[in-house]
């Protein structure tokens, strides 16, 4: 059991920051209307103003680079809680800015996950 949801979480990881480097308003498809951003403290709700927020941010090209994950099952929902910490590179940036994001991700009826929750902060310092 462990073991599978280590996978799914790293499946999972991979999937999300590869559709945000390459094809960021792909995302959308990861969210639900019941799901909630919180984006460097400021609170989203719902898949369109997600989608929005993601795909307004301010640089169009960047690279995830993932040092840890970090997966959970939720075992009242049949969920994953999923941390994850690294660098993203901004194109034409020589400096890295360290982030951690934490997702929960909760399964459908077709048997796939999506994200109910999403927490993502840069870590200064």
């Amino acid at each position: 059991m462990e073991e599978q949801i280590e996978t799914l979480g790293k499946s999972f990881v991979d999937h999300y920051y590869h559709l945000f480097d390459n094809d960021r308003p792909s995302l959308s498809c990861l969210y639900q209307p019941t799901s909630m951003l919180t984006f460097e403290g400021q609170k989203i709700f719902g898949v369109d103003d997600i989608s929005a927020k993601l795909n307004q941010l301010p640089f169009d090209q960047c690279r995830h680079l993932i040092s840890t994950i970090d997966s959970q099952p939720c075992s009242s929902t049949g969920g994953i809680i999923i941390f994850v910490s690294g660098s993203l590179q901004l194109a034409g940036e020589e400096h890295h800015l360290r982030f951690s994001q934490m997702f929960h991700l909760m399964p459908t009826q077709l048997g796939n996950f999506f994200v109910q929750n999403d927490i993502f902060r840069l870590n200064y310092g």
